[in-house]
Formats: C-alpha cells, sequence, structure tokens
C-alpha cells in the first residue's frame, strides 16, 4: 500500500471545487422567480437521469448503483416528507435513509467494477431491493426494535445542535467518508474521487431537508459530481496507459496536435526487455516498465512523457531545442541505469520507505536486484521535419543509433 501524501489528495479537488460553488450558490437561490423554484424540485431527477445514462453508456456499474441511490433518496423524501420529518413513518424512513446510504457508497466504492448486466450486477441490484423491502418493513406500526435503533441517542439534548439527522447515522457517514476517501487516494480513481463529493453533498441535502430548497440542491449538486467522475474516469480509460499511469499515444498524438512549431522528442527504449520477459516472466516485465515510467515522470526541463507502446516511451519537451534538453535526458538515464530494482517476492516489503530502506542498505548487485538501462533517441522540430511524424520518425532513428553503439545511451 502506498504511503498516502499531499499529491494523493489532488483527486479531491473538482469534487471540493463542485460543493464550494454550490455553497456560494445557495443563498441565491432563493432570489430566482417563483416559476423556476417550483421547478427545483424536479431538477435532481434531471440531474441524475443523465448520470444514469452516461454510467450506463460507459458501462461503469458502481456509479449507475449510486445514481440509483440518489434517485431512490429523492424520491424518497419528496413523497414522505414536507420539511422536517414529522410522525412515525416519515421519522423512520428519514432515519434509515441517512443511515442506510452512506455505508453503500463506501461498499460500492471498494467493489470492482462488475457492469450492471451481468450476475454481480444483477445480485447488487438485488442488495439494494432488499434495503428498500426492510425500510418499507421499518415504517410499518409495531417494529419498535428497529424504530428505537434508528432513533437512538448517544447524548442527550441532540447532537450536532440544531440537526434533523439521527444519531445513529453520524458514525455511519463518518466511517464510510473515512473509508472512501482514502480508497480514492490510494486508488486514484476519479468515480471513488466523487464517492466522497458525492457522500457529502448527501448529507447537507439531508441536514437540511428542513430547508425547501437545500435537499434539491445539494442532491442536484451529488449526481452533478458524479457524472463528472464518470466523464474523467473515462476519459482516463481513453488517454491514459493502465499499467503504468502514464498518457497514453492516443494522448500524446492530440497534444502533438496543437504543439507550436519549435519543441524537442525523445524516445526512450527499454534495453533487453525480451530478455527481462523471458528470464523473470511478465510480472516483472511489468515492474519494470513501471520503474521506467515513475523515472521518466521525473525527468526536468518541462518534459512530459507517454507511454509510446510495448517498451517504448516518448518524452515532449514544449518550445524546447535540443541543447536544452540533453543534460535532462543524460541526468533521467543515470537515474535509471543506477536504480537497483528489488524483485518482488513473497518477502516484497509492502511499505515503500521498507522497500527504499532494504535497497540503500544492500550492496551493488545483491540477489534479487536488477538494473535496468535504457537507449534515448533525440530530435527537434525545424528545417525539414515540419511535421510531428518527420519529428518522432527522426528521433526513432536516433534511437537506434543509440542501440547500435552499445545501448544505455542518449542520440541525436
Amino acid at each position: 500500500m502506498n504511503t498516502l501524501t499531499a499529491k494523493n489528495f489532488t483527486i479531491f479537488v473538482i469534487p471540493a471545487a463542485l460543493l464550494a460553488a454550490t455553497f456560494w450558490l445557495m443563498p441565491r437561490v432563493t432570489e430566482l422567480p417563483p416559476a423556476r423554484l417550483e421547478l427545483l424540485g424536479h431538477l435532481p431527477y434531471l440531474a441524475i437521469a443523465l448520470g444514469t445514462i452516461l454510467s450506463l453508456h460507459f458501462h461503469r456499474g458502481r456509479a449507475f448503483f449510486v445514481f440509483l441511490l440518489l434517485a431512490l433518496s429523492c424520491w424518497s423524501f419528496q413523497r414522505h416528507l414536507t420539511g422536517a420529518p414529522r410522525g412515525i413513518e416519515a421519522t423512520v424512513l428519514f432515519q434509515a435513509v441517512t443511515f442506510l446510504v452512506p455505508p453503500n457508497i463506501a461498499l460500492f466504492a471498494l467493489m470492482r467494477e462488475r457492469g450492471i448486466v451481468t450476475v454481480a450486477g444483477r445480485i447488487r441490484l438485488a442488495f439494494l431491493a432488499a434495503q428498500t423491502l426492510f425500510v418499507w418493513w421499518a415504517m410499518a406500526p409495531g417494529h419498535v426494535a428497529v424504530q428505537q435503533f434508528l432513533a437512538w441517542q448517544f447524548t442527550t439534548g441532540g447532537f450536532p445542535a440544531g440537526s434533523p439527522l439521527p444519531q445513529p447515522a453520524l458514525p455511519a457517514i463518518a466511517l464510510s467518508g473515512a473509508v472512501v476517501a482514502v480508497r480514492a487516494s490510494l486508488k486514484q480513481s476519479p468515480i471513488d474521487s466523487s464517492f466522497l463529493g458525492v457522500l457529502a453533498a448527501f448529507t447537507v441535502a439531508c441536514n437540511g431537508v428542513a430547508h425547501p430548497y437545500v435537499t434539491p440542491v445539494f442532491m442536484t449538486a451529488a449526481a452533478v459530481i458524479l457524472s463528472l467522475g464518470v466523464l474523467k474516469d473515462s476519459y482516463n480509460m481513453a488517454f491514459r496507459d493502465e499499467l503504468t499511469g502514464l498518457p497514453s499515444r492516443r494522448a500524446l498524438n492530440e497534444q502533438l496536435s496543437w504543439l507550436g512549431r519549435r519543441y524537442c522528442v525523445a524516445m526512450v527504449d527499454v534495453d533487453h526487455f525480451k530478455k527481462f520477459n523471458d528470464t523473470y516472466g511478465h510480472d516483472v516485465g511489468d515492474q519494470v516498465l513501471r520503474l521506467v515510467a515513475s523515472k521518466l515522470r521525473g525527468v526536468g526541463g518541462g518534459g512530459k512523457a507517454y507511454r509510446y507502446g510495448g517498451e517504448e516511451f516518448t518524452i515532449l519537451f514544449p518550445r524546447k531545442g535540443r541543447d536544452e534538453v540533453m543534460a535532462h535526458l543524460e541526468e533521467l538515464r543515470g537515474i535509471i541505469a543506477d536504480y537497483q530494482m528489488r524483485l518482488r517476492g513473497n518477502d516484497r516489503p509492502s511499505s515503500c520507505r521498507e522497500g527504499k530502506r532494504q535497497r540503500s542498505s544492500a550492496p551493488p548487485r545483491s540477489q534479487g536486484t536488477v538494473s535496468v538501462t535504457v537507449s534515448i533517441g533525440v530530435a527537434e522540430s525545424g528545417g525539414d521535419r515540419r511535421r510531428p511524424d518527420d519529428v518522432i520518425k527522426a528521433a526513432d532513428q536516433a534511437l537506434y543509433r543509440a542501440k547500435g553503439r552499445g545501448r544505455n545511451l542518449v542520440s541525436v
């Protein structure tokens, strides 16, 4: 498990920004004309419907079921609540929804993507249907034990003060939020980070159920946050390499299509990669590619790395000439060559910090480690190389020269 750093939490920027914008807009909602205020109650369903279509189109089952949760919650509140919950049925419904929805969001965050109409999808749908029947059963008179549990108070006088949220729902919300936050920060998945935004918006919507406009506004915000998560996740699937986490060749081609006239391209190839696969297996080969990608990601000079295909990578230097990037590429080549990669095994530490300690204390070329080298070919735009394809072709030719001169070289 990777150590959490500040960089891990950048995945939450978009959900947090949308929530902040919703809080900022909330006081201005009451200034809308009466005719538009009447339509406000339909807005969550429109946002949920659009998000559901997106999740179906992109086969995002986890998001689909969270949209379903939001739709059921909206419908339940609008049908049974007029302001703060009053009466046994409305109160039990509100308490059950606020208690059950957060753990369900956390559960879907922990689940793997298994589609919608698959066997796993049908099981998840049946799971939600069973909970719906349970809430309907709990609302009926006579089920005192369940109703008392949902209304149980840890402290007298109500907590938080003035909030309609039932106290049993508070630890459920807090624990679910912690689970989703850790999951999203580790996986760096836009859908998982949007789940945390949905949970926050849902909590605010439930807390403001007595206000005529808070619930529909924040339910709409929850649907919008999740929809953007689906779109961002689908974009990553198309433009980001799953193994290395680098932008893919498709992203490189898009970047090259609007790049200026002056730029530099470096083609990077892992030396003897087939030997790694034949000797150690494809798992080690994947480790090598991830290692090289992690080093390429830190290249200086304003360069950005891409997975070109197989064991080949591309580094793009916008507005740079060949002479400006050579020192950075030589430094990168040396960093990769000097790195001792510890082969994964049953004794491999789960902590990155412990792994670094073992590498630093191990003698050079110790058993259980391998070294990796790369060859790099460099070309810049200009002259007869006016098209991006011409520059990449020239960089490829320089790469072949580096291979022919013994590998582990930078060639122009």
